[in-house]
């Protein structure tokens, strides 16, 4: 009797499906949207004059539990700029067969210059394709940004981009400063 009862509770689901509406997804034609707080791609911010948010401390790789993440500080010297602050991420890479997308590395970075995108296709038929570099993971140049290395704006300290202090500059201020 309860074989019975269970056969017709099966058929009741497959049923009562019969007169749903289907679901039909586009994609890749036209994709859907993600959830805000998705963790897709990961992104190396800048600041709003252009210079780099990553100081090269390498915490994102040490908090990685996959050993995804690869990071080679440098020097910042008066000539060539890249951050605020006395070092750079001169190397950056993240290898995507790895990442997990935990985001303990978000968490881990101290300037927030590692956060992670919606961009969810991370997918290639080539495996060193999917190892992305510093120059695929830079967030792009903003009108009011200059490409690095430049001087960071005058009269301003390392701890007034850290407070979130710095903003853009108009295109007619950078042609004055030196991008040497």
């Amino acid at each position: 009797m309860a074989e019975l009862r269970d056969a017709i509770a099966g058929f009741g689901v497959t049923f009562a499906a019969m007169f749903k509406k289907p679901v039909t997804e586009q994609y890749p034609e036209n994709p859907g949207p993600t959830a805000p707080r998705y963790h897709g791609r990961h992104q190396l911010n800048r600041y709003a004059d252009g210079l780099e948010k990553c100081i090269g401390c390498e915490l994102c790789a040490w908090a990685c539990p996959a050993d995804a993440i690869y990071v080679e500080g440098a020097d910042n010297t008066e000539a060539q700029r890249f951050s605020p602050g006395e070092r750079f991420g001169q190397v950056y890479q993240i290898n995507y067969l790895r990442c997990i997308g935990c985001g303990l590395c978000i968490e881990a970075c101290p300037t927030r210059a590692l956060t992670m995108t919606n961009e969810y296709e991370l997918a290639d038929d080539n495996r060193s394709d999917l190892i992305y570099g510093k120059d695929q993971l830079l967030a792009p140049l903003g009108r009011t940004m200059a490409a690095p290395p430049h001087a960071m704006v005058p009269g301003s300290t390392a701890g007034d981009y850290y407070r979130g202090n710095i903003t853009g500059a108009t295109p007619a201020q950078w042609e004055g400063r030196s991008n040497s």
